[in-house]
């Protein structure tokens, strides 16, 4: 009777150590509104040594990128399975929450979104704790928590399509949408 007891007690412990294991860790939120230090490069696409680069613009077609200021607040991109703002997105938030300070009527809703590796559950969560993480930055940069709005589209609004890495790089990221 002894054995048996122990037995069932062993597999009882088994089963909740393996369920514990496979469950989702808690989400590291973070938003520091200063940074104190230089931030990281933005991950650099791969180039395949057969493409060859493609011949430069005319100098009448460049279109003059470099002087004129975002019309909005821009995306901010995340690492694989995490939610918190990267050291290279602190510039970019600090920048919309100027925007927003500078648009005091102007109300924003963030989108989460993810790349399609994962469950369709998994990743409307994972989405959702991405758009609370830059709403929580804002926040905290002193934006009124009434002009923000999250939904999570999980991985059911892609920017690229492929299964690659750079492509699934573009899909984890907020899109700030503006409304009046």
């Amino acid at each position: 009777m002894k054995n048996r007891s122990a037995l069932f007690l062993v597999f009882i412990l088994s089963i909740s150590l393996l369920a514990l294991w496979g469950c989702p860790k808690k989400a590291e939120v973070t938003a520091a509104p200063e940074q104190k230090e230089a931030p990281a490069p933005a991950p650099q696409e791969e180039v395949k040594p057969e493409a060859a680069p493609a011949p430069a613009p005319a100098k009448e077609e460049v279109p003059e990128r470099a002087a004129a200021a975002p019309e909005g607040p821009q995306a901010v991109y995340f690492d694989f399975d995490k939610s918190f703002i990267r050291d290279d997105a602190k510039p970019v938030m600090k920048a919309n929450a100027e925007w927003l300070k500078a648009h005091p009527k102007a109300k924003i809703r963030i989108e989460g979104n993810c790349d399609e590796r994962g469950t369709k559950e998994y990743n409307q969560a994972l989405g959702q704790r991405r758009a609370a993480s830059a709403k929580k930055y804002l926040t905290d940069m002193g934006i009124a928590a009434g002009r923000i709005s999250l939904i999570s589209y999980g991985k059911e609004k892609p920017t690229c399509t492929e299964s690659t890495e750079t492509c699934w790089q573009k899909n984890r990221r907020d899109d700030f949408v503006v409304s009046q």
